[in-house]
């Protein structure tokens, strides 16, 4: 089952004998202005019927991630439905749906891996479960190819809300804030980005 095992965060907290602490993440936010081209992609999604897990992630959260890896593309990576399988004993493999990687774009992954979105169709608690142990593979991950970092962002959305998580020195920050308006949610991953630029 992999990361899909974790339904909890706390499955992943126990697991690991990691903490977990519930902040404010981010400060005051710059919003961003979504492009024409993001308007036009949410409208046209916003008529047809997202019933589905792969649909949201496919008309709702992909177009989003796109417009933020589109400002940064000649200093970062975008990967979508890669597998990332670190520990698959411990149920740290399998794939993820989203992540950005600190590098120039190139046709596979390398380290180091910076953030990552989970994307989940109603079950927010377990897509930040999900997050969080992909989170964790990423950061083994970025330590087996000598590239570690001092933290990892992640975020899990069901397309409407976005919520956040950081780890950082065997601690999750979980976001007490919940986005939901675009230029904020915008924002917040132009804000994680900038933080390793």
């Amino acid at each position: 089952m992999g990361y899909s095992k974790f339904k909890k965060i706390r499955n992943v907290v126990k697991k690991f004998n990691l903490e977990l602490q519930s902040v404010r993440l981010f400060g005051e936010i710059e919003r961003v202005e979504p492009s024409n081209w993001l308007q036009e992609t949410l409208r046209m999604a916003d008529v047809s019927l997202l019933t589905s897990e792969k649909a949201k992630s496919e008309r709702l959260i992909s177009p989003i991630l796109v417009e933020v890896f589109q400002a940064y593309k000649l200093k970062i990576s975008f990967f979508s439905g890669e597998q990332l399988n670190i520990r698959p004993n411990d149920d740290l493999a399998g794939e993820c749906d989203f992540f950005f990687s600190l590098h120039p774009p190139k046709p596979y992954i390398d380290a180091p891996i910076i953030s990552l979105a989970e994307a989940k169709n109603e079950d927010m608690n377990w897509g930040i479960a999900q997050c969080a142990a992909q989170m964790l593979g990423a950061k083994f991950f970025n330590e087996q190819e000598n590239k570690d970092i001092p933290f990892i962002y992640g975020c899990a959305t069901d397309g409407i809300e976005w919520q956040f998580l950081k780890l950082e020195n065997d601690v999750y920050y979980v976001d007490t804030k919940i986005y939901t308006d675009l230029r904020e949610i915008l924002g917040a991953w132009h804000h994680v980005i900038n933080l390793f630029l």
